[in-house]
């Protein structure tokens, strides 16, 4: 196979990985309470559950390092812990059907806990796969197929779960996620990695020393900021929609559609906008874009006129992921790829973790659209920290420009 043509085959499993990921990720944060409480369990145990659920997401960085460590089976760093991870959720969604959350709640529940272990172990192996194998001047291609991989399959798997669970057929729901799961699996077996690492890519402890580097912690402030107003905006959308301009709740559906078709557009053309201009501008004007529709959501003044900001809002949180992800690919060093990538994700959650409950106490105390205007000015906060990054970088004569 052609140069181009391995190329093209590592992109379509990193686009693959995520939409699968999608999946999973939708059935998690939207239907498995649905289905638990099917069984009329309290939402007590169930958020006790989804507690315990999480926590292999936060163990990833010690996957992360693992995989940066280990030459599994000596047949690579990457290859073998992403086939684990998807062979793992694949049986556990299959196994799914054969443990009732009323009388097996224990089964149900290790089974979801596995499924969260094999998804953080191929994500963050893919995604140290992607640092390994992509060229700079690809990597914001590279992440926007991955955002857009996962907005096309929050679209596309939410409506099937919704049909299927609408008709009691949960079984049809862990079937189908675990087929999809199988995509990836194939390209996985495709895809070629070398099974010795060179010099520059071989673990070192040394490699930690980069966690001081100035314009590395600059960007991790950003990381924190731009979660916590994208995220904790997007979040309140819908009970916007609902509640402040009165759309049914159907609608609001359509309306989350129209908001994921302009994520995976955000993500797929702001690779290409990145490779032609660059990090910093780039950056600069995603966080402009940002700041801007989210302020367009306190001012719309009809419903007819929210498809239009929905729409652009989705492209801009597309826009943004694509090309911080891409930044921190980056940063990452190749000795420890697939750790400091997790990392670098997992201080977002933090600003995530904040922005949540102060998006709900502005909600409470402001309403609505305050809570919008200030987010989108939160998102500018982060304006003289990316100016002062691209300061450092300069001076450091990095090839992060």
């Amino acid at each position: 196979m052609s140069a181009s043509g391995h190329r093209n085959l590592r992109f379509a499993l990193f686009t693959a990985v995520y939409f699968v990921e999608g999946a999973v990720l939708t059935y998690f944060s939207a239907f498995n309470v649905l289905y638990l409480r099917s069984f009329d369990l309290s939402y007590s145990l169930i958020g006790i559950a989804g507690g315990i659920t999480l926590i292999p997401f936060v163990l990833k960085i010690l996957i992360g390092l693992l995989s940066d460590r280990v030459n599994l089976f000596k047949a690579g760093h990457r290859r073998p812990y992403i086939l684990i991870g998807l062979i793992l959720q694949s049986v556990c969604f299959l196994l799914l059907p054969l443990a009732s959350p009323a009388s097996q709640f224990g089964f149900y529940l290790t089974l979801m806990v596995l499924i969260a272990v094999g998804m953080s172990t191929y994500d963050t192996c893919s995604d140290g796969l992607s640092i390994d194998t992509t060229a700079p001047e690809d990597r914001g291609l590279v992440q926007g197929l991955m955002v857009g991989g996962r907005a096309l399959s929050a679209i596309v798997t939410a409506a099937l779960m919704g049909l299927f669970s609408g008709q009691g057929q949960w079984a049809a729901i862990f079937w189908m996620i675990a087929g999809i799961g199988l995509i990836p699996l194939v390209l996985t077996l495709l895809v070629q990695e070398k099974k010795d690492r060179t010099p520059e890519m071989q673990f070192s402890r040394a490699a930690f020393r980069a966690f001081k580097d100035k314009a590395l912690l600059i960007f991790l402030a950003i990381g924190i900021i731009y979660p916590l107003a994208l995220y904790s905006a997007q979040g309140m959308v819908g009970a916007f929609l609902n509640e402040g301009l009165g759309i049914s709740l159907t609608a609001v559906g359509l309306y989350t559609a129209v908001f994921g078709v302009g994520t995976i557009l955000g993500g797929i053309i702001g690779g290409p906008l990145m490779k032609r201009f660059g990090r910093r501008i780039s950056i600069l004007a995603a966080l402009l874009i940002t700041s801007a529709t989210t302020f367009g959501l306190a001012l719309a003044p009809s419903a007819g006129l929210m498809w239009v900001v929905v729409f652009l809002f989705g492209f801009a949180f597309g826009y943004y992921e694509t090309v911080y992800f891409a930044m921190g690919m980056d940063f990452s060093d190749p000795r420890i790829a697939a750790f400091m990538f997790a990392v670098i994700m997992a201080v977002g959650n933090f600003g995530i973790a904040a922005g949540q409950p102060l998006a709900g106490t502005l909600v409470d105390s402001m309403g609505f659209r305050p809570m919008f205007i200030i987010f989108a000015g939160i998102h500018l906060l982060a304006l003289p920290l990316v100016i002062w990054m691209f300061k450092v970088l300069k001076t450091k004569n990095a090839d992060i420009q």
